[in-house]
């Protein structure tokens, strides 16, 4: 018999909130997380908003702050979720076997310092020429001897088996989009074929840096919205231009369900079915008939031996940019066929924006909470239907809707996907 899988807590550190109630709580309100850019000054670049964490710091949550203020801000938001999920679940309990406890996260590349970088570029620099040995030489002497282990982006899955003396399976994944909700499958994975009892799965992430925001802009996915900030992130609406960059981290406990009912957890929902595909089209653009990202839903329905007309509401990737949500539209209405019609579907990164690798673990929690609550988020900002988007996104108002089985969609750059299902616990 197949050994279920079940999540018994949860942290997150969100530009809507450090708690998931309080997460919760402004997504009924229909409450943007964006706001004017405040962690560097943006003058004079075309994007001058974002979805920031603000008012938060990691000795709220971890007693070794100081030791870590070094570290990048994603990596404290990678931590501050692991150990808030931690207590909420009772992990910390010394009955547990560490050796079968593990840490899956998704967090991506970090940026490093830019003011120390310039430094370094301009000693290089001369108006004839760029010597690297002068480049070389400013960095010897301004980076630290651990600069370059603080940079990795998988520094945070290292700290949390350390801060929770977790010695099972450990690992980081870097796949853009898709990257937490990748930790997830895996996670459930390794405890499905008895590898661990216990995983923390999950992401972090910020690109709000000078080099993430021109990368993302160069690549012209950004939204580039001039009226209020807290109205630039539009998925599914026909006037949609891009994505807000969010930043935060997400984590949740996955454990197999007899191992929770012994040690007497409290089980917020079941991960039901999961699964990944490829477009294996181009890096840059997703597959345009949306046929990966439609099997991999069907993957994932099969796994959790569900049908379409099971799920009852779809936390969309809804990106906001004009292909992705055209493309994903496609791809639910391709594996769900006249389902796709009657089913909620939201896009809550019009509320806490982009969280790139992190926003597949920040939605995955979204949708427990809509088991645990009966209600569908709203898809903010949505005033002008797109012919191409003709689907029930919740518009600008949260909904209840009786639900048994919700969906999560993942849909990254170069084409990865990414589907998970969750269900309410039934014995």
């Amino acid at each position: 018999m197949k050994r279920r899988i079940v999540i018994t807590g949860a942290g997150c550190i969100t530009p809507l909130g450090t708690t998931p109630s309080a997460m919760w709580n402004a997504l009924m309100e229909g409450r943007s997380g964006v706001g004017p850019l405040t962690l560097f000054d943006a003058n004079g670049f075309p994007v001058r908003i974002a979805a920031e964490v603000r008012n938060w710091d990691l000795s709220e949550v971890c007693e070794h702050a100081d030791d870590l203020r070094r570290h990048a801000r994603q990596t404290h938001f990678a931590i501050g979720s692991a150990l808030t999920a931690a207590r909420s679940a009772g992990v910390s309990d010394l009955t547990i076997d560490r050796n079968r406890v593990g840490v899956y996260t998704g967090c991506g590349e970090i940026y490093p310092n830019f003011q120390q970088f310039c430094r370094c570029m301009a000693a290089g620099t001369s108006e004839q020429s760029f010597e690297i040995s002068d480049f070389l030489q400013t960095a010897q002497m301004s980076c630290p001897p651990d600069e370059q282990m603080i940079l990795e982006p998988g520094s945070a899955v290292g700290l949390i088996a350390g801060l929770l003396d977790a010695r099972g399976p450990n690992i980081n994944y870097t796949a853009a989009c898709v990257s937490s909700s990748k930790a997830i499958c895996d996670a459930a994975d390794a405890i499905r074929y008895g590898d661990a009892d216990i995983m923390l799965a999950g992401g972090a992430h910020s690109m709000i840096h000078p080099f993430g925001l021109t990368g993302f802009h160069r690549l012209s996915t950004l939204s580039t919205f001039q009226g209020p900030p807290t109205e630039a992130a539009r998925p599914f609406d026909r006037e949609r231009d891009g994505f807000v960059v969010g930043e935060g981290g997400t984590m949740l406990v996955v454990e197999e369900l007899q191992h929770a009912l012994r040690r007497g957890a409290e089980i917020w929902g079941e991960l039901r079915g999961w699964a990944t595909t490829h477009d294996a089209y181009r890096i840059t653009d997703l597959e345009p008939e949306g046929r990966a990202a439609a099997r991999c839903v069907g993957l994932a329905l099969h796994q959790a031996e569900l049908n379409p007309e099971d799920i009852d509401y779809i936390n969309a990737h809804g990106s906001g940019t004009v292909v992705n949500d055209k493309t994903e539209t496609l791809a639910i209405k391709r594996s769900l066929g006249n389902w796709a019609y009657h089913v909620p579907i939201s896009s809550t990164k019009s509320m806490t924006g982009h969280l790139t690798t992190a926003c597949g673990a920040i939605e995955a929690l979204i949708c427990v909470m809509v088991l645990r609550h009966g209600v569908a988020p709203p898809t903010i900002n949505y005033t002008t239907p797109d012919p191409a988007c003709d689907l029930d996104y919740v518009p600008n108002t949260a909904r209840p809707i009786l639900c048994k089985h919700v969906m999560n969609n993942s849909f990254g750059f170069g084409g990865q996907n990414v589907v998970l299902i969750f269900s309410r616990f039934e014995r």
